[in-house]
C-alpha cells in the first residue's frame, strides 16, 4: 500500500533518539474545558507585545478581541472563552519573567461557539489582505517557535518564493499534534495550502511527513484536491528532521547560507498545524483561540492530543489529564528542544505544541564530566558545528570568539549533542546562555 511513499529523503548527521510517540498519534483530539481562570499573555510570540483593548470588568464573547497587534512585528489575541476581565496584570511567563496578561473568569456554562467575523475571500483577496487577515487572526507558528507567520510570509524586497513546504514532520519524541491535526483536519491544511500559496507567490508546496506517519502520508496523497498544485513527499525518521534548513536540504537539495533564511533560497517553509488554524479561521474572520496540545510522558494518566483553550493554566491542564504523585519535571514542547519548565503557575500560550511529565526515577541527574574528545557530537551536529569545542569556549567565557570562529548564531539549539554526549555536558544550555548574551552585547552597541 505504502510502496510509492517509501523514497524517503534526509540530510547528513542528526540521532535517533526513542520516538516514543506510540501512547498519543492514535488518540483523536478531544475539547478541553475551560479553567475558572484563564491568563492571556499580550507576548505569545517573537515581537513588541499586543496592546489591550478592553477594560478590567468588561464582559467579552468567545473569540473576541482582547488586544491588537503593536506594529508589524506583532499580533493580536483573541479570548479563549466568554468571560469578565477579572484584572489586567502581571503573570508569570514561560522564561520565568513575569509578563503583562489579561485574566479572564469564564461564565458557567460557557459555549465552545465562536461568532463568525469578516472573513477573507480567497478568490479576491491581494496577498496583503491575507498577511493583514493573518496578523488580525493572531497567528503565530505552532511549531514552537512562535513567529509571527505574517512576517514569515513576506517576502522580502528583491526575493521571490518558488515552492513552499508545509512542515508536518514531528521529529520530536513525544508530540503527536501533527500527526492528529493531519488525519483530522485534511480539508483546513489544503485551505491553508490554497492561501499560503497566493500570499508567498510560489508555484507549488510539498507537505513533508515522516516515515514514521505513512498512514498520514497515504491519505493526505489520496484527499489532495485535483487542482492544488502540491505533493506529498516522505522523508526519513531522523532527528532533528523537522527543522527547516534540514528539510529544505533533504527534499530540495538547497542549503540556506550561514545566517541566512529559507526565503534566500527561494522557500517559505509553514508548521503544518500553522496551516490548517490559517484554512479554519481565515474563512470565518475569526481569531485563534484554541490549539492542539499533546499531554503525555510518563507521568500522565491520560494521556492524549487535546485542544485546549489559550490561557488554560497548565496546573489545571496537568491535574485535568491526571498527574504521577511523583511527577518530578514537565518539559514545555518534548524532551530535545524544549524547556524544563520551573513552574507550573503559567499559561499555555500559541507556542505550547506539548507538555511531556517524568517522574522523579527518569530525571535523576546524571554526573558530568571531562570532555573526552570522542566527537560523537561532531558526527551529531546537522549544521556540521564543532560542539566540542564551542563547549570549551563557553566554560572560559570566550562568548565573541564561540560567535565570529565558530558560528554560534548558526546553532538552533536542537540538543542532537547534548543527548549524545557520554560526559553528560550540558553543551544545548551553554550554547543557549552564549546566543543570549551574544546578542545582548551586540544590540548595546
Amino acid at each position: 500500500m505504502f510502496r510509492a511513499l517509501r523514497s524517503q529523503r534526509s540530510f547528513a548527521h542528526g540521532v535517533h533518539p526513542p520516538q516514543a510517540k506510540d501512547d498519543t498519534r492514535d488518540l483523536p483530539i478531544k475539547q478541553f474545558p475551560f479553567a475558572p481562570v484563564m491568563i492571556v499573555p499580550l507576548s505569545q510570540h517573537i515581537g513588541k507585545p499586543a496592546l489591550p483593548v478592553v477594560r478590567e470588568g468588561q464582559e467579552v464573547e468567545r473569540g473576541q478581541l482582547l488586544a491588537r497587534p503593536d506594529g508589524f512585528m506583532s499580533v493580536a489575541m483573541h479570548a479563549p472563552a466568554s468571560a469578565v476581565v477579572q484584572r489586567i496584570a502581571l503573570a508569570p511567563g514561560i522564561s520565568g519573567k513575569m509578563t503583562q496578561a489579561i485574566f479572564l473568569k469564564p461564565f458557567p456554562g460557557s459555549s465552545q461557539e465562536v461568532s463568525e467575523g469578516e472573513p477573507c475571500e480567497l478568490s479576491s483577496a491581494t496577498p496583503e489582505d491575507i498577511l493583514l487577515a493573518i496578523q488580525q487572526a493572531g497567528i503565530v507558528g505552532l511549531g514552537g517557535a512562535a513567529f509571527p507567520t505574517h512576517v514569515k510570509l513576506k517576502v522580502p524586497a528583491g526575493k521571490s518564493i518558488d515552492t513552499l513546504i508545509i512542515n508536518g514532520v514531528e521529529c520530536e519524541p513525544y508530540l503527536t499534534t501533527d500527526h492528529r491535526v493531519m488525519v483530522e483536519q485534511q480539508g483546513d491544511i489544503f485551505t491553508g495550502v490554497r492561501y499560503l500559496l497566493k500570499a508567498t507567490g510560489a508555484k507549488g508546496a510539498i507537505i513533508a511527513v515522516e516515515a514514521n506517519k505513512l498512514d498520514v502520508a497515504a491519505a493526505l496523497r489520496d484527499a489532495l484536491p485535483a487542482d492544488l498544485p502540491a505533493t506529498v513527499q516522505v522523508v526519513a525518521v531522523k532527528y532533528p528532521q523537522g527543522a527547516e534548513k534540514m528539510l529544505i536540504q533533504a527534499l530540495l537539495g538547497r542549503q540556506v547560507p550561514s545566517g541566512g533564511l529559507p526565503s534566500d533560497v527561494d522557500v517559505v517553509t509553514v508548521n503544518v498545524a500553522t496551516t490548517a488554524e490559517i484554512g479554519r479561521l481565515l474563512p470565518h474572520g475569526r481569531g485563534i483561540q484554541e490549539r492542539v496540545i499533546t499531554i503525555g510522558g510518563p507521568a500522565i494518566r491520560k494521556k492524549g492530543n487535546y485542544r485546549i483553550p489559550i490561557g488554560t493554566p497548565l496546573r489545571f491542564a496537568l491535574e485535568y489529564a491526571g498527574m504521577d504523585e511523583h511527577l518530578s519535571r514537565v518539559f514545555l514542547g518534548g524532551p530535545m528542544m524544549g524547556q524544563a519548565l520551573p513552574s507550573l503557575d503559567i499559561p499555555i500560550t500559541k507556542g505550547t505544541s506539548g507538555f511531556i511529565a517524568f517522574t522523579d526515577s527518569q530525571t535523576a541527574a546524571l554526573p558530568e564530566y571531562p570532555c573526552i574528545h570522542c566527537a560523537y557530537c561532531v558526527e551529531a551536529c546537522p549544521l556540521f558545528l564543532n560542539p566540542s569545542q564551542l563547549g570549551l569556549l563557553a566554560r572560559a567565557g570566550q562568548y565573541e570568539r564561540m560567535a565570529d570562529e565558530y558560528h554560534l548564531l548558526d546553532c538552533f539549539e536542537c540538543g542532537s549533542c547534548s543527548y549524545v554526549c557520554p560526559a553528560h555536558i550540558p553543551l544545548v544550555q551553554r550554547f543557549r546562555a552564549a546566543k543570549t548574551l551574544v546578542r545582548k552585547r551586540r544590540a548595546a552597541v
